[in-house]
């Protein structure tokens, strides 16, 4: 027969879950494992870590500037806009996600909450209504350049650390696609008339 437990049911399965639980972390957010596999001293990988998560702050907040975007957005250009925001939107949550799991695979933490995300981002926070077209443009694509110019510098300073799996996933799989959402946005913001087009110097029709 089986021997009974010495100390009692504590450790007997049920099916009552246990909630409300609650212990100290296993991990600080800032630290990275050893992770001795990977051949990239701790001190790198701590930076690239740092500068990963300042990254994904910017990448989640364009991300959700995108879906405030695609839900406010309104006139003319309306229903090719909400298309074109929600697009966008489902590729920066890959891309969100890509650099998460980057910074995991270091060893650090991804950023994940929401507040920590506001207190981390340099792109600015827009108002909670609606604005003009031209604006909600401008101010997707004055986040893509803080994170294009963020991908540039990261991928050089990776690049020069010997972390080539990261100069290549900044390059291949976060640069390249903001640089071609950005130029889809702003080519709504060349003005070019919707229903006239005249010669130079021409006159109305009447």
């Amino acid at each position: 027969m089986p021997k009974k437990n010495s100390s009692g049911n504590h450790n007997a399965v049920s099916a009552e879950p246990r909630v409300h639980q609650r212990a100290p972390e296993i991990q600080s957010y800032g630290t990275v494992t050893h992770a001795f596999h990977l051949e990239l001293e701790q001190p790198i990988r701590l930076e690239m870590t740092e500068q990963l998560n300042q990254l994904l702050a910017d990448s989640m907040s364009l991300r959700d500037l995108y879906k405030k975007s695609h839900w406010q957005i309104a006139g003319p250009t309306f229903y090719q806009l909400h298309l074109l925001f929600d697009k966008h939107f489902d590729e920066q949550v890959e891309i969100v996600d890509t650099i998460a799991e980057r910074v995991q695979l270091l060893g650090g933490l991804a950023i994940a909450m929401a507040a920590d995300v506001a207190e981390t981002t340099q792109i600015e926070r827009p108002p909670r209504g609606r604005e003009e077209v031209p604006v909600v443009l401008s101010r997707l694509l004055d986040a893509h350049q803080i994170i294009i110019r963020s991908c540039r510098e990261l991928a050089d300073r990776s690049s020069k650390l010997g972390d080539q799996g990261t100069n290549d996933m900044v390059v291949s799989d976060v640069l390249r696609p903001n640089e071609l959402q950005a130029w889809f946005v702003s080519e709504h913001l060349v003005r070019t008339p919707l229903v006239d087009a005249e010669e130079q110097g021409s006159k109305a029709a009447d």
